[in-house]
């Protein structure tokens, strides 16, 4: 199929379009920023650029089969200003009209568009055990998510395309979304519950929900309205305990109502708010889930990074077959070519005359301005899909980099994932953590443009 995307370059956008293209579908994404999407999609695609306050190019609605509608302003991560809330609302409810218009017009080979909507169309209900066939609440969220799926109802006059509607919870992943909020409080040991902890979570694992997306997508028959949760919902203090325990860390005091609402302002009806969803109508459609507990989920999310480790992953599709990418990677020399100026980094020497499992590689770079000195051992060599190296002396407590080439759509996807720690444990996170953690994202940005550059087209 030939499926057109929105909202690509998100935390469920990534994943989905990877499924899509490994599947052997075309995707065409809208997107605003054509050079940036260009370096963050790590799959493939025709891309045309697009935000909600202009019409679709009619030019991304040729041969296209199917529409998978994902974008909308972020609504967690800023507080919410006027000026903020009208952008959430119009980037959902303008945009969705814009789309829509542009697949009555130019769309005629559409047969199915699927509309990522929300679980906040709820809003606060307390106990009540909710599902797709529950009544929508009232509030800011709830008012937008309605006026928003109002804006499908054009489609109707179509009989022959299907509109399921997939209405995400609470998206648990280890890259981004609320456990990326999380993690910095939990890993100091400093976060407990929020306010009671009676509120009610519904969550859905990140595997789930794009796998609910691609499920909506070749369901043969309408199927409505979807709920993206998991089966078991829990209150936020199940959710804080199982965290605390998958994570290894220690709960701290709950946090008091008005300290959130405090710092979060409006904002802070997302946490503080109860929503007990369940997914009945999921279920019925034959969806199955992977995760179905929480502490299932965050096991599987949160347990890579136990005893203080972070990690980053970064990945770039590139036009070149894996063979012609690890080439360069085999050259300790080319690393010196791909990392930013700033860090003075100069490749000193390796123990063995080529890379292979067990070379040791000796680096000269500057660290905030202080001369260090690195050594990396090769502990993985394994042609042309996969290498990781293991910081034998450095600045690091732990560095661990897996670097993976992945035959993907007649291209390579390749993966950056580095595991490290700081020294001095908790301290030396308090102190340097967050520093550390920009350094290194400037760095994979410098290392992606680059590469771009070289492989790109």
């Amino acid at each position: 199929m030939r499926i057109l995307l929105t909202g690509a370059t998100g935390l469920i956008g990534r994943e989905l379009g990877k499924a899509l293209v490994a599947r052997g579908d075309d995707v065409v994404c809208l997107v605003r920023d054509l050079a940036a999407a260009r370096r963050r999609l790590p799959f493939p695609a025709s891309c045309h650029s697009w935000d909600h306050t202009k019409p679709v190019p009619p030019a991304a609605l040729e041969g296209v089969d199917a529409v998978l509608h994902l974008a909308g302003e972020p609504v967690a991560e800023r507080r919410w200003t006027e000026a903020h809330k009208a952008l959430i609302r119009d980037s959902r409810v303008l945009g969705t009209r814009a789309l829509v218009q542009a697949v009555l017009a130019h769309g005629a080979g559409v047969r199915v568009f699927v509309h990522g909507s929300a679980s906040g169309i709820h809003a606060e209900r307390g106990d009540e055990l909710l599902d797709a066939y529950s009544s929508a609440g009232t509030g800011y969220l709830a008012d937008v998510v309605r006026a928003w799926e109002a804006e499908l109802a054009p489609l109707a006059a179509r009989p022959a395309l299907r509109v399921p509607v997939v209405r995400t919870g609470i998206v648990l992943a280890r890259q981004g979304g609320a456990l990326a909020q999380m993690l910095p409080l939990f890993r100091l040991s400093a976060a407990g519950r929020l306010g009671s902890g009676a509120q009610w979570m519904s969550w859905i694992h990140l595997q789930d929900i794009v796998g609910l997306f691609m499920h909506a997508l070749d369901a043969p028959a309408a199927i409505g309205v979807l709920e993206g949760v998991a089966p078991q919902p829990v209150t936020n203090a199940q959710f804080t305990r199982a965290f605390t325990r998958s994570l290894g860390a220690i709960q701290n005091l709950p946090v008091p109502r008005a300290a959130i609402e405090a710092l979060y302002g409006e904002r802070a009806d997302i946490v503080l708010g109860s929503t007990r969803l369940v997914p009945t109508a999921t279920l019925a459609s034959g969806y199955r889930f992977r995760f179905e507990t929480v502490e299932h989920a965050l096991e599987d999310l949160l347990a890579p990074l136990r005893g203080g480790v972070w990690e980053r992953v970064w990945e770039q599709w590139l036009p070149r077959q894996a063979s012609e990418v690890w080439r360069f990677f085999a050259s300790a020399d080319n690393l010196q070519e791909i990392t930013p100026p700033q860090p003075h980094f100069t490749v000193l020497g390796m123990s063995t005359p080529e890379i292979g499992a067990g070379t040791r590689i000796d680096y000269a770079l500057r660290v905030n301005g202080v001369p260090v000195r690195w050594q990396t051992l090769i502990d993985a060599w394994d042609p042309p899909r996969r290498f990781s190296d293991l910081q034998a002396r450095g600045p690091y407590d732990l560095w661990h980099h897996v670097h993976e080439f992945e035959p993907l759509a007649g291209g390579t996807l390749m993966r950056d994932t580095v595991h490290y720690r700081l020294p001095a444990g908790w301290l030396g996170m308090l102190a340097a953590g967050w520093k550390v953690g920009l350094d290194v994202e400037r760095i994979f940005a410098y290392r992606a443009e680059k590469i771009d550059a070289r492989f790109g087209s």
